[in-house]
């Protein structure tokens, strides 16, 4: 992504101050660095969980005896709830104090994860990963926030830099880390691994990290807005995974959640404070953009929670292996993603939106042949490579679209609302893909019906991203010459089920 704007720019002389008048704290001093620590091992914590959990996936279901949708719920559980609060998390962490909603949000996904590595039957699993999720939703938002809140201005490039390289290396080992907790302690370790992490960052967030506000705060919580957004996606969400059943239940599930959904609608446009205002799709770019989101984000969603499904049940790795088979395409973004960011400044995104969904839709058409007894060289790395030169292509050039295509005032509810779609996409494709695939309750079981039904899924996935090709060519406009490119901060960028989040404008900066 593009470097952020040189520190001071329009800004007058005197001392730099943060958000509540205070000199900020230079990133190379001690408190700097714990700072740094602190938001490291709370962002760490939840991209963790985003890419560890799936590795997981066939050991939970064996050990619990669990059908398919109790590994669809393991992961929604977690989406539901992170997806439809993120954007209340980065509102509380603004008006309350964003240390108070970071550590609050680090102790509730700790306890969460405590509760997940305990749990005794499924419905205990799926409702802890749920509590996980209002927890990522509480922390997620902060981590950045604190940074740009609490470093002084002159250091917050490096300090952002910092944060996503280290974010990035921990998103890079997060499944093969995973494999390795599955195959040594189990698969309950995938969770209580959370807890020392948590127990480490919060003593060092109470007592080095200095509490930040934004000003500018006001006006009431949309709680009636995140309940009906939320309780829209969990209908809809359940009407799909159980859709096979074709019960009155699942009939009336559907409705409700398309009825509630209307319902966000028609709130939002008339509350004062709305938690999506309506106004903000009248940008035709922003708008677009968000329908390439969905579409890309739908795949990755559908494909990181069947690759590894494929990887073990039909080609035999262990979940070892196949969380360590997933390392090219975070290591390809974690490498790539800045030169990634600088071409786009250049040609604009038009292009880079175009192509990175097809080079991913290439990616998981050569994953088609990787069946029984697969060779990770000949097979499985071709597909990975590819998937990640889609995505290093792809990801940056869209984040700063989205932030160009709004008032910058507004750049840190642009890049909420574009995650929170991100995230949602990634809900719904694992609640529908397979039963658009045909999998059946057992699937996971049979290494042949497990395959046809993959090979199936591939073929939606690849069609998704070629409907957000399309689009992306048709509506997506490279800047006008002149005119002045985001100044994005997350610079490297690994994340496959969300893209970054953007921190608000701070009132110094």
């Amino acid at each position: 992504m593009t470097d952020p704007a040189p520190p001071g720019a329009g800004a007058g002389p005197g001392p730099r101050t943060g958000e509540d008048g205070a000199p900020g704290v230079p990133l190379r001093s001690a408190r700097g660095r714990w700072i740094l620590l602190a938001t490291v091992l709370g962002s760490t914590m939840a991209l963790l969980d985003s890419t560890v959990v799936n590795v997981a996936l066939p050991s939970i279901g064996r050990d619990l005896g669990a059908d398919l949708a109790v590994l669809q719920w393991t992961v929604n559980a977690y989406l539901l709830t992170l997806a439809g609060l993120i954007l209340v998390g980065g509102a509380l962490g603004d008006r309350f104090g964003r240390r108070k909603v970071f550590v609050l949000g680090v102790v509730w996904f700790a306890a969460g994860s405590l509760l997940c590595g305990l749990a005794p039957n499924e419905g205990v699993l799926i409702a802890a990963r749920a509590l996980q999720g209002v927890g990522g939703a509480l922390l997620t938002p902060g981590s950045l926030a604190l940074i740009q809140g609490s470093i002084h201005p002159e250091d917050r490039a490096r300090a952002v830099g910092l944060w996503s390289g280290f974010g990035g290396v921990g998103a890079a080992v997060g499944p093969f880390l995973g494999g390795w907790l599955v195959d040594g302690p189990g698969w309950r370790w995938v969770f209580l691994i959370n807890v020392p992490v948590a127990a480490l960052c919060v003593p060092v967030a109470l007592r080095h990290v200095p509490e930040s506000r934004d000003p500018r705060a006001h006006g009431r919580f949309d709680v009636l807005g995140a309940v009906l957004g939320a309780a829209s996606l969990a209908l809809v969400t359940y009407a799909l995974i159980e859709a096979r059943n074709g019960t009155a239940l699942v009939v009336a599930a559907a409705a409700g959640g398309i009825l509630l959904g209307v319902a966000f609608v028609y709130v939002e446009r008339r509350r004062p404070d709305p938690m999506v205002p309506p106004d903000i799709f009248s940008s035709r770019l922003f708008t677009a953009v968000n329908l390439v989101t969905v579409c890309v984000y739908a795949a990755f969603g559908g494909f990181f929670f069947l690759v590894v499904l494929q990887l073990q049940v039909v080609a035999g790795y262990s979940a070892l292996a196949a969380g360590a088979a997933l390392l090219p395409t975070t290591a390809l973004m974690l490498l790539l993603s800045a030169r990634s960011a600088a071409l786009g400044e250049r040609i604009g995104p038009r292009i880079p939106l175009t192509v990175g969904p097809l080079l991913c839709a290439a990616g998981m058409l050569l994953m088609l042949r990787v069946g029984p007894a697969a060779s990770y060289v000949q097979d499985v790395l071709p597909a990975l490579v590819v998937m990640g030169a889609g995505m290093v292509t792809l990801v940056a050039p869209l984040t700063a679209t989205v932030l160009s295509s709004v008032d910058p005032g507004r750049a840190g509810l642009a890049s909420g609302i574009n995650n929170a779609a991100a995230r949602a996409a990634g809900l719904l494709a694992v609640a529908a893909l397979p039963l658009l695939a045909g999998m059946g309750p057992d699937a996971y079981l049979s290494a042949g019906a497990f395959d046809a039904a993959f090979g199936r899924a591939m073929l939606w996935c690849a069609g998704v991203l070629v409907l957000g090709s399309v689009l992306a060519w048709a509506t997506v406009r490279s800047p006008a010459p002149g005119e002045p490119h985001p100044h994005q901060q997350c610079r490297t960028q690994c994340g496959v089920t969300a893209p970054p989040l953007e921190p608000p404008a701070t009132a110094d900066g």
